[in-house]
């Protein structure tokens, strides 16, 4: 019956839209890239990054849509490094994706560390308030439940409908994604594999960093360590659980965020008090993986990825 009240709760929905967030903009970012023929496991870097990046600019004095700039234009510039190492070098994507991550995170900390050296408790930002919308956000339930979020969880779900309409609706969608099927065909047709995969890991890179920037400049307000928490993995997982398209990995964005809104209200139940913490924390990765191995099964993997290309290759 308490699940029941808790699924049945404005707020709880509520709270689902807004853990989803930077789940979408991340998992939208390595859709693009692995679409392409590139697996970015630099996404939990790039995110930590993001996150800093857009925090300390509005902590300087910028404004929260220049923060969110910088944050982009941060998540791109180690996408650049990423595509240029992977693509036109070759080298293995998992280990320049580790060491993207690596250095993302440890550069993050150490701009932190030098920027703020005496600072105890990280400081706080005004960040993204809520957005009023005139007779949607007072109607009941779903007032609450829908139209109480801010301008950054409305971005990250218009970030899916743009990807969906660039990717199948658009030249240079269809060239992205013959560069992960087929990336000799793009070649005959007079096109640059390494621009369009290098252009692609740099705009999913900079969708994994405002993913990262949500957290600071929408859920949080302040930077600390550990924020991402992992994030940047599961959205890899998401990548796959939606076969690599973007509806469907919308919906494993909210099924995981679902489990975990689900979860912390479960820990302040009568039942949180006789099952060990741990145990709901561990509750929405449990289920996500569950849902991965079921879904991945029948998940076409774009033929190309990961495999580098050579002009002149057949």
């Amino acid at each position: 019956m308490e699940i029941l009240d808790i699924l049945l709760s404005a707020s709880f929905w509520a709270a689902v839209l807004r853990i989803a967030s930077p789940l979408i903009f991340a998992t939208m970012g390595e859709l693009i890239c692995e679409r392409a023929g590139v697996l970015n496991l630099g996404i939990e870097g790039i995110m930590v990054a993001g996150a800093f990046a857009g925090w300390m600019a509005v902590y300087a004095g910028l404004g929260l849509w220049p923060g969110l700039l910088v944050a982009l234009l941060t998540g791109m510039a180690f996408g650049a490094l990423h595509g240029l190492l992977t693509v036109p070098f070759g080298l293995s994507q998992h280990v320049v994706g580790l060491g993207i991550t690596m250095l993302a995170t440890s550069s993050a900390y150490y701009a932190y560390r030098l920027s703020l050296p005496e600072v105890t408790s990280p400081p706080r930002i005004e960040p993204f308030q809520p957005v009023h919308i005139p007779g949607l956000s007072d109607l009941p339930f779903f007032g609450e439940a829908l139209f109480s979020q801010t301008a950054l969880t409305y971005l990250a779900f218009a970030t899916v409908i743009a990807v969906a309409l660039i990717l199948y609706r658009t030249p240079l969608g269809l060239a992205l994604r013959a560069a992960g099927e087929n990336p000799s065909a793009v070649e005959a047709q007079g096109l640059s594999v390494t621009a369009i995969r290098i252009g692609a890991v740099m705009a999913g890179s900079g969708l994994m960093a405002m993913g990262g920037a949500f957290l600071t400049m929408s859920a949080f307000s302040s930077f600390f360590f550990e924020m991402v928490n992992g994030r940047g993995w599961i959205c890899i997982a998401l990548v796959v659980f939606g076969a690599w398209r973007p509806g469907k990995a919308l919906v494993g964005a909210l099924l995981f965020a679902g489990f975990d809104a689900l979860q912390i209200r479960l820990q302040q139940t009568p039942l949180g008090a006789d099952i060990p913490y741990q145990v709901f924390l561990m509750v929405p990765y449990a289920l996500s993986i569950l849902a991965l191995v079921l879904m991945s099964r029948r998940a076409e993997v774009p033929a190309a990825l990961m495999t580098p290309y050579n002009r002149g290759d057949r």
